[in-house]
C-alpha cells in the first residue's frame, strides 16, 4: 500500500482506492488545498466540530491536530468512510469519529444518495452527472445531534445539499459555519438563500477564513487584530 503525506496528514491509499481524477489530486497537493488552508481560520483550540461531507478525511486530521478540539465526521458512502477510517488510523488521531450517515433538518427519513466513481462527486443530487450505485439511507435531525453534543463549529461540504439543510435547520449553539458552496448545482439564487438564512440567524460572511467558494460564516466575535493577506499558491 502507497502512503502518501498530502498537507501534512499520512495517506496510506493506493491508486485503486480512488478514481484516476482524485489520484492524480492527491499525488500533486490540489485535493482539498483551499480547505485545508483555511480551515484553520474557521476552527480554534477546544472546539466541538461536525463535520458533514468528511470525505476520506484529509480535513479531518488537519482539525484534529488543533489541541483540543473534538470532532464528528459524517459521510453517507460507505466505502469512502473506510477509506477516512484508514485514514484517521495512520495519522493516530484519537479525537474524531467518523461515522456513516447523513444529517438532515428534517424528522428521520430515508434519503436517496448517488454514488460516483469521483468520490467528492457523490451526492443526492440526481442530476449531478452519471452515477455508479444508488443507495438509500435514513438520515437523523442535525439540531437534535448538535444539542446532545454541545456542537459549536459546523464544517460541510456536501456536494449542493447545503442549499436545503442551512436555511432550514436552527443551528443551535453554532459560533462557525464553514462549508463549501456549490454555485455550478444552485447559481448566485442559492448563494443568496444560504446567505440570507444564516445572516437571519446573526451569522456573517467571515473574509479571514474564506477563499474563493470555501467560506466561513461567523457571529460577531469583534475586531480581529489585522492578519497580512496570504498569497494562493
Amino acid at each position: 500500500m502507497s502512503c502518501l503525506t498530502v498537507h501534512g496528514i499520512k495517506v496510506p491509499l493506493d491508486a485503486e482506492d480512488v478514481s484516476p481524477v482524485v489520484w492524480q489530486a492527491l499525488l500533486d497537493g490540489s485535493y482539498e488545498a483551499k480547505e485545508a488552508r483555511a480551515i484553520v481560520k474557521a476552527v480554534r483550540p477546544n472546539d466541538r466540530v461536525l463535520e458533514l461531507g468528511c470525505g476520506i478525511a484529509i480535513i479531518t486530521s488537519v482539525m484534529a491536530a488543533i489541541p483540543g478540539v473534538t470532532i464528528w465526521g459524517f459521510e453517507a458512502n460507505p466505502l469512502t468512510v473506510r477509506l477516512a477510517q484508514r485514514v484517521v488510523a495512520a495519522n493516530d488521531v484519537r479525537n474524531a469519529t467518523i461515522r456513516q450517515g447523513i444529517l438532515s433538518a428534517d424528522d428521520p427519513r430515508p434519503h436517496t444518495f448517488y454514488v460516483r466513481k469521483d468520490l467528492w462527486m457523490s451526492s443526492m443530487v440526481e442530476a449531478q452527472g452519471p452515477y455508479e450505485e444508488v443507495l438509500t439511507i435514513r438520515s437523523s435531525n442535525i439540531d437534535e445531534f448538535v444539542r446532545t453534543h454541545d456542537i459549536n463549529v459546523l464544517v460541510m461540504d456536501i456536494e449542493g445539499a447545503e442549499r436545503d439543510l442551512l436555511p432550514r435547520a436552527a443551528l443551535p449553539g453554532i459560533e462557525r459555519i464553514f462549508l463549501e458552496l456549490h454555485d455550478h448545482l444552485y447559481g448566485l439564487e442559492g448563494i443568496r438563500e444560504i446567505t440570507l438564512a444564516l445572516a437571519a440567524r446573526g451569522f456573517a460572511y467571515d473574509p479571514r477564513g474564506s477563499r474563493g467558494p470555501c467560506v466561513l460564516f461567523s457571529k460577531d466575535d469583534g475586531p480581529r487584530e489585522f492578519e497580512p493577506e496570504e498569497e494562493d499558491a
